[in-house]
């Protein structure tokens, strides 16, 4: 509740400080506050993905996708298993903070994996869909896992929700 509303809260003080630069007409204050807006409206909207990808075991995270997600991970991937080692290698190899990504290329219609750096969502790619978004930022592991990264991306799929994952699939891609 704390870390995600930090970001909203600095996101609408940025937009409210642009509205007002643009009724002045000031262009380098509307500039200026151009990366505060990227920074803290995407860390609002990868957080609002991120938490949506998270399931307790009990309610069904981790339980691999089916369907039409599931048929697509195999087709563009060759299994779930090479999807996830590819998302862990280049989430353990992103430098700094920042976030690795399964999206949906809409104009393309295949799924691509992709990383951003620091709160910098998925749509600054192109034009793509979210659907599953993993936090690489240390403080989304450090408390469990110190500094080992890749013990990180290993254990999430466990509590990763592919039901979500899905839903949005179908809804925007299929």
């Amino acid at each position: 509740q704390k870390h995600h509303q930090t970001y909203i809260t600095n996101f609408n003080k940025a937009l409210e400080q642009l509205d007002a630069a643009l009724a002045k007409g000031d262009s380098a204050t509307i500039v200026k506050l151009q990366s505060a807006i990227k920074f803290n409206g995407g860390g609002h909207v990868n957080h609002s993905t991120f938490w949506k990808n998270l399931a307790p075991v009990r309610e069904g995270g981790g339980e691999p996708p089916k369907g039409s997600l599931g048929w697509a991970i195999d087709t563009h991937f060759g299994s779930l298993e090479v999807l996830m080692q590819k998302m862990n290698a280049e989430g353990a190899a992103l430098q700094g903070s920042g976030w690795v990504w399964l999206g949906a290329d809409k104009e393309l219609k295949k799924l691509v994996v992709e990383t951003t750096a620091n709160q910098d969502p998925l749509v600054t790619k192109g034009p793509l869909v979210p659907l599953i978004g993993i936090d690489v930022w240390e403080h989304a592991y450090y408390l469990q896992y110190k500094n080992v990264r890749p013990d990180y991306l290993t254990n999430i799929w466990k509590v990763i929700n592919w039901k979500y994952a899905s839903e949005v699939y179908e809804k925007e891609c299929v």
